[in-house]
């Protein structure tokens, strides 16, 4: 009995090893359909809602705090 306790083990470590191997060849194809749709829509607001500057529009820094007085 204790031969064949031994021998499960083997056993139960392939057909782990089978479902794994399974899950990570799965096809993956349509979430990143869908993940790139989702890019693309974030993309497009994100350029709506911050228009960039023309290249040619000066760089003005932000003006220094005056130094508080004690």
């Amino acid at each position: 009995m204790a031969a064949l306790a031994w021998l499960l083990i083997p056993l139960f470590a392939v057909v782990g090893a089978a479902i794994w191997g399974s899950w990570v060849q799965r096809n993956k194809t349509i979430g990143d359909v869908a993940e790139l749709a989702g890019y693309a829509r974030f993309r497009d607001a994100m350029e709506r809602a911050h228009p960039t500057a023309p290249a040619s529009a000066p760089f003005h820094p932000a003006p220094e705090p005056a130094p508080a007085e004690s």
